[in-house]
C-alpha cells in the first residue's frame, strides 16, 4: 500500500526529499551564493511526512557516500557542469546511467545524492542559478520516471528496509571513524520504525 493510503503523499514526500538532499549538500556553500529553493518543490503537510523526509535524507547521505569514490559518476557530474550542449540532456544522461540496470530504492537514493553533488558543482563553477534547474529537473524526472514505480512498490514507507540494508552495508565497510554515521542510522531506523508503527495503527 502506498503512502497515499495513509494520508501521506509519495509525490509530496519525494519532492521534499529531493530539496532536502540538495540543501544538505549545499550546507557548506556560502548562503549568498545559493538561490532559494522553497517554491520549487512542495512542502510536506504533516509531522509524519517530515520525519520520513528527514530519515530518508540521512539514509541517502550514507548510501551516497560511495558515489564519491566512483570515478564514472564523478566524471558524469563534471560533464554536466562543464561541457557544451543542453544541460538538461546531460543531466538526463546521468539519470539514465543511474537507472540503466533498473530502478531500485538504492538507485533512487543515488540519483537524489548525485543531484545534490551536481548543485554544489554548479555553485562552484559560478552558475548558482543552475541549482534551481537541477532541482526542477530532478523533480520532473522523479515524477515522470520514478513515482509510478514507487507507488507500485508500496510507497516511500516500503523503502526503509532496503535503504537500511544498503546503509548498513555501506557503514560496515567504513573505518572506525564512521561510528557517528552508525549512530545516525540507528536513530533514524528507530524513527522509521515508529512511523511505520503509527501508520499501521491508523489503518
Amino acid at each position: 500500500m502506498a503512502c497515499e493510503g495513509n494520508g501521506m503523499s509519495d509525490e509530496r514526500i519525494g519532492e521534499a526529499l529531493i530539496r532536502e538532499v540538495i540543501q544538505e549538500e549545499l550546507r557548506d556553500v556560502p548562503s549568498e551564493d545559493v538561490p532559494p529553493l522553497t517554491p520549487l518543490a512542495r512542502d510536506v503537510k504533516s509531522a509524519q511526512e517530515q520525519k520520513m523526509v528527514t530519515q530518508l535524507g540521512k539514509m541517502i547521505r550514507i548510501i551516497g557516500d560511495r558515489v564519491k569514490d566512483d570515478k564514472e559518476f564523478q566524471d558524469a557530474i563534471d560533464g554536466v557542469s562543464c561541457c557544451s550542449g543542453p544541460v538538461w540532456e546531460r543531466f538526463n544522461d546521468v539519470a539514465d546511467k543511474v537507472f540503466q540496470p533498473g530502478i531500485t530504492w538504492e538507485r533512487i537514493a543515488v540519483l537524489f545524492y548525485v543531484a545534490g553533488k551536481l548543485a554544489v558543482r554548479m555553485v562552484e563553477t559560478h552558475l548558482p542559478q543552475s541549482v534551481k534547474e537541477i532541482l526542477k529537473w530532478t523533480v520532473d524526472f522523479f515524477k515522470q520516471n520514478l513515482l509510478g514505480w514507487i507507488r507500485e512498490h508500496g510507497g516511500w514507507i516500503n523503502s526503509f528496509s532496503e535503504l537500511a540494508v544498503a546503509s548498513v552495508q555501506r557503514v560496515s565497510s567504513m573505518s572506525s571513524q564512521s561510528y557517528g554515521l552508525v549512530l545516525i542510522f540507528v536513530a533514524g531506523l528507530a524513527i522509521g520504525s515508529f512511523i511505520t508503527w503509527r501508520l499501521t495503527r491508523q489503518l
